[in-house]
């Protein structure tokens, strides 16, 4: 009787105990929610936080004034790699849908699901023409080889003003695995810098400097068009006494005329005054319309800017660059019947660029197409940093002024031995605060001299010894510019352009959006022949552990309640 009241009084204890328990729980969890409701945050637990958006994008998204429509393509049957593509667009997606606001909407459409035949290519070629380009892609699907084409890009749409993104992007001479990884990590900078090219009202000024002989309207159309989308393009002449302090950045395309001092004071001041240039520079006088003559030699250009860099940190050398990896130039090598028989050949003066610094500006480019390019130095100037952009590869030769170029070499076999010399540094970053050349000189007669100044605030130039990275060629027949980096040879299109849009986005992007290309989002492959020798042992584990704990569990359970209870 004794021990049933005790059983009793126990089991009214323990009901009060869980109903109190609950009702902590749930205030607790009202408590929480409201927490929630006035903060926000997201744990990103990866090693390289590869679903953390910076801080940059972020930013804009926050700053939306209006909804963002994406409309991505990639999607359908795809393969694994694909796939895994698809997932991180996703993500970035509803990562930019959560900070955003819910401002950015997206959905996936497949080109593929058209109705009828004629609709299907119609919808694709609406999408080549805004810059989505197909691709076809090679799977084995029950041991057949299937061809597929995917459009791995988006539409992306903002007050009423659409545009087109290529998201597939990389370093192609990668394998395939490699190209779709480096594409994942810029999925976050190529929507953002989309979503702020439409958002963007307060376009930022960029200056092209002409009056010395640089590339003609023709020649720098493709370089010029693209950067109309993102900014305000201006043809620039230091000629006039009108101010060049309003533009945000200036670009030296290839000049081939000497700079009088008043050119180079104005330049000089603008740096001083905070101003960045990108200076694109053929250091010799070569050109392939002279190439097939036996006796043509490349000398110097005399641009007078030598001392100018000196100062500012580099020197561009007289020498031209040869490189085993090389873009190929057609050369008669016989005759069939009237009709010339052509072979591309290796031209070692045109060096594809596959060697990169590690730099928002340079990660996971595609290569690079240069042609004429000289070796740069550094040399010693105070507070200024120094990043190599742009490498050649380890096979190159270089050559002192005056330079033998002629197409005949192209027949000879190359000596191994003599192409040893690399990688060459053809591309420098320079950060700082840079003194003036004209501290401790006279300056030139007739420039305002009121508001010299003898170094610069903090600011960055950008030095390239090759001013064809910027030339885009002409189609002979239509006379139109072709696009920036193509090879009418090859038929290939080149990371000209993105190099340079990158190069000027990293100068006049005081948001940081650039900043985006730093993510890094590692391949962990598995070891193969460790997966074949230990296939049985992990086999077995995965099938026995889970019931070996389950007992373990169920013994030790029944063990505490026979313990527990016992005492009653």
């Amino acid at each position: 009787m004794y021990a049933t009241k005790i059983m009793s009084t126990w089991k009214q204890s323990k009901q009060v105990g869980d109903w109190l328990l609950l009702a902590n729980g749930i205030v607790f969890v009202g408590l929480l929610n409201l927490a929630a409701s006035t903060g926000f945050f997201r744990l990103d637990l990866t090693e390289e936080k590869r679903y953390t958006i910076q801080e940059s994008t972020k930013r804009l998204l926050r700053d939306l004034d209006d909804h963002v429509y994406v409309e991505v393509f990639l999607t359908g049957d795809l393969n694994p790699e694909f796939r895994r593509f698809q997932n991180s667009v996703r993500e970035t997606l509803e990562e930019f849908r959560v900070y955003s606001n819910n401002k950015v909407d997206y959905v996936f459409t497949d080109p593929a699901s058209a109705v009828g035949e004629k609709a299907k290519n119609e919808f694709m070629k609406g999408l080549t023409a805004k810059g989505i380009q197909a691709m076809r892609v090679f799977d084995n699907k029950e041991g057949e080889r299937v061809e597929k084409i995917v459009f791995p890009g988006v539409l992306i749409s903002y007050g009423g003003m659409e545009t087109g993104v290529m998201l597939l992007k990389g370093n192609r001479t990668q394998n395939a695995q490699v190209v779709i990884n480096q594409s994942i990590e810029g999925v976050e900078f190529e929507l953002a810098s989309a979503i702020h090219k439409l958002t963007n009202a307060h376009r930022k000024r960029i200056g092209l400097i002409k009056g010395h002989g640089e590339l003609d309207s023709l020649k720098i159309a493709g370089l010029n068009s693209s950067l109309f989308e993102q900014y305000d393009v201006f043809d620039v002449t230091l000629l006039h006494k009108k101010s060049i302090l309003n533009y945000d950045v200036l670009i030296i395309a290839k000049p081939t005329e000497t700079f009088s001092e008043s050119d180079k004071f104005k330049l000089d001041q603008y740096i001083m005054k905070g101003g960045k240039v990108i200076f694109l520079l053929d250091r010799l006088d070569a050109a392939m319309d002279s190439a097939s003559r036996d006796n043509y030699y490349a000398f110097p250009y005399e641009l007078k800017l030598d001392d100018q860099l000196f100062r500012y940190g580099v020197r561009i050398n007289q020498d031209l660059i040869q490189d085993r990896s090389s873009a190929t130039y057609p050369v008669v090598v016989g005759q069939n019947g009237n009709q010339p028989q052509l072979m591309q050949m290796e031209w070692p003066f045109f060096p594809l660029i596959t060697h990169y610094a590690v730099h928002p500006i340079t990660r996971n480019l595609d290569a690079t197409w240069m042609r004429f390019v000289s070796s740069i130095d550094t040399v010693k100037a105070k507070g200024i940093k120094k990043t190599p952009l742009l490498f050649t590869s380890q096979y190159t030769h270089k050559s002192g002024a005056p330079v033998k170029i002629s197409i005949d070499d192209l027949r000879k076999k190359i000596s191994p031995e003599n192409f040893m010399e690399g990688p060459i540094p053809v591309a420098y970053l320079l950060e700082g605060e840079f003194t003036s050349v004209y501290k401790n000189r006279f300056p030139p007669a007739g420039v305002d001299t009121s508001q010299f100044s003898k170094k610069s605030k903090p600011t960055k130039i950008i030095v390239i010894a090759d001013g064809d990275v910027a030339r885009n060629d002409v189609n002979p027949r239509t006379g139109q510019p072709q696009p920036l980096g193509f090879d009418p040879v090859s038929g290939y299109t080149f990371a000209n352009q993105d190099l340079l849009l990158n190069m000027v986005a990293f100068l006049a992007d005081e948001h940081g959006l650039i900043s985006a290309r730093s993510k890094e989002v590692k391949i962990r492959p598995l070891d193969k022949e460790k997966v074949k020798n230990e296939r049985l042992f992990w086999q077995t584990v995965n099938l026995t552990a889970p019931v070996i704990v389950l007992i373990i569990f169920g013994v030790i359970r029944t063990l505490l309640r026979k313990r527990r209870y016992s005492r009653f």
